[in-house]
């Protein structure tokens, strides 16, 4: 099992105690977030691998020992997301950028560069946030982790109900090109070449191969495999819809065990989020000791255990 620690919030971020906390009791409990009477129990028995998803891991440094000892024999890989918005889009996360890529350097040089991917993503154009603005921030970015990372993955902007709804205010999207998809995909290809990193899309309408592009995954099986041998099983691959088209996602299958409208960061193109008032009513009814996330187990929930 490939735990995914998180893609439904920032758990590194906001709740790095209760992810201590439950590596010591050695299991989490995950509610389906369709259904929230059926909850699922992982046992860390279980677990192969722990993919990480973060902005900023920051105030999990205080904790990196106890996470070494509790998930030892375990490999450990760190996906950060850094992109060049400011305050307006990122109200938490857009003000310590230098010190998120600093952190970086740090994760690089204890866990190694294989094991630390670089998310520029999402991408999105607007009359502040331009094309040649993206391209001197990835370039800026780029120089600054080279030979901490091998590889970095870009995305661009979905359409969600949170995008959709800060757009008039916040984002004031601007749609994408051809020609806009070519100056990218030519000028982030050569950027990241320069800079030793190998560059991928993952699970994209446009994935840029035509301009060196690979179509990547966050976690391949070949990558998987190559941190666990005994990862040599069927693995399912997960597959995303966008719009009407239909696309293939490389990435192993994972278990989440976060919860969505959960993160404090609050960005304005988030897709796990689109309710503020329940995140601060969900952050609120956080329990470090509880073995949920958000929350307690109730009478009438039903726990199983995932395999």
């Amino acid at each position: 099992m490939v735990l995914f620690i998180s893609g439904r919030t920032d758990i590194l971020t906001y709740y790095p105690k209760w992810l201590i906390n439950r590596l010591k009791a050695g299991f989490f409990d995950t509610r389906n977030p369709y259904n929230r009477r059926l909850v699922s129990r992982i046992y860390m028995e279980d677990v192969d691998i722990i993919m990480f998803c973060t902005k900023n891991p920051i105030p999990l440094f205080p904790y990196l020992d106890e996470l070494d000892n509790l998930t030892k024999g375990i490999p450990l890989v760190f996906h950060i997301t850094i992109t060049p918005y400011k305050e307006d889009i990122e109200p938490r996360i857009g003000k310590i950028k230098k010190e998120v890529i600093e952190s970086v350097k740090k994760l690089s040089l204890r866990y190694g560069k294989e094991n630390i991917f670089i998310r520029f993503d999402p991408i999105f154009k607007s009359e502040k946030y331009t094309i040649s603005y993206h391209i001197k921030a990835f370039k800026k970015l780029c120089e600054s982790l080279k030979g901490y990372a091998n590889t970095i993955v870009i995305s661009f902007i979905d359409l969600y109900k949170n995008v959709l709804k800060n757009n008039d205010k916040f984002l004031r999207i601007l749609p994408f090109t051809e020609k806009d998809y070519e100056v990218i995909g030519k000028n982030f290809y050569e950027i990241a070449k320069d800079n030793n990193f190998e560059i991928f899309t993952c699970g994209e309408r446009n994935d840029l191969s035509e301009y060196g592009f690979k179509q990547g995954a966050c976690l391949s099986l070949e990558h998987a495999n190559s941190l666990m041998k005994k990862l040599n099983k069927v693995v399912k691959f997960k597959k995303t819809t966008k719009g009407n088209d239909k696309f293939t996602c490389k990435c192993v299958e994972t278990v989440d065990i976060g919860d969505y409208n959960s993160c404090l960061s609050l960005c304005k193109y988030c897709y796990a989020n689109f309710d503020e008032n329940k995140v601060k009513e969900n952050y609120k009814n956080h329990d470090e000791n509880s073995s949920l996330l958000i929350g307690e187990l109730e009478e009438g929930d039903v726990v199983k255990v995932r395999k």
